[in-house]
């Protein structure tokens, strides 16, 4: 997606492309981060989003799922959350039940040459809970997009049973070119679960421009899809028992060991 900062023209797109997706045999259908909203402005954000309660997107999206018979992720919304909102992740069952909700651990803020500072934090409150949710193929662990520099958060999820991993994204275009499919390959091979990562892409109307490659990744670190750098639709057909196949090869989950650090000077 090319997400912009008008929220009702967001959803109409997304519903577009999730109809899309479904028509084409899809069973679990994923968008990226910042779905509805694409705009890191602290005062546009509090003025155009509301809380979990009053919000009318994740409902449109959740009966969407039950519509369609699909398992449904919503990268994610922002909700009002106090003085500051959530970068939330919705995961919706074919029967439209809302099964899980994620809110993005670590926040993008950095400075990058040539860009302008970016301080999610000041718009955003960090969550600190990581979420593994059960699907009729296996276990997924939750997360978006700066996570991904977080190998723990992954190892966690795995550790705990995950044999799948959402990255929905927003990265942008510099950070994107430079480390985007290495990191996915790598979450995908460290813990050798199939990785879903959708992404916004291009240039939107606030000044940021997005990588895109939207990747569908399996244990041993191959691209079965990417996206490229249009807004559409990828799909992939998905054989968990890729899982155990990689698992088995190499068995790094059940390796780990607690280090002690030896400082000489």
């Amino acid at each position: 997606m090319t997400s912009e900062d008008v929220i009702e023209e967001n959803i109409a797109v997304a519903d577009k492309y999730i109809r899309q997706a479904a028509a084409k045999g899809a069973e679990f259908v994923l968008t990226p981060e910042m779905t509805t909203l694409l705009d890191f402005g602290t005062k546009q954000v509090m003025e155009k989003i509301s809380t979990e309660e009053e919000d009318t997107s994740w409902r449109h999206f959740a009966a969407l799922a039950q519509e369609l018979g699909i398992w449904l992720l919503i990268g994610s919304i922002a909700i009002r959350n106090g003085d500051k909102a959530a970068n939330r992740s919705f995961l919706f069952s074919p029967a439209g039940d809302k099964i899980a909700t994620y809110d993005k651990i670590h926040m993008f803020d950095v400075d990058l040459p040539g860009e302008k500072a970016y301080r999610e934090s000041n718009s955003y409150q960090a969550g600190d809970i990581a979420v593994l949710a059960s699907m009729p193929w296996g276990k997924v662990g939750l997360s978006i997009c700066y996570d991904l520099r977080f190998p723990y958060l992954y190892r966690a999820l795995a550790k705990a049973g995950a044999t799948m991993l959402t990255v929905p994204s927003a990265f942008t275009y510099q950070t994107g070119k430079a480390h985007w499919h290495t990191l996915l390959k790598a979450r995908a091979i460290e813990n050798g679960a199939f990785v879903f990562a959708p992404a916004q892409v291009g240039n939107h109307r606030n000044g940021r421009h997005t990588y895109g490659h939207s990747l569908i990744v399996d244990p041993w670190g191959n691209i079965l899809a990417d996206g490229g750098d249009k807004p559409g639709v990828i799909v992939a057909e998905i054989d968990m028992a890729k899982v155990s196949e990689a698992r088995n090869k190499i068995a790094a989950l059940t390796h780990d060991k607690n280090i002690a650090i030896q400082e000489v000077r």
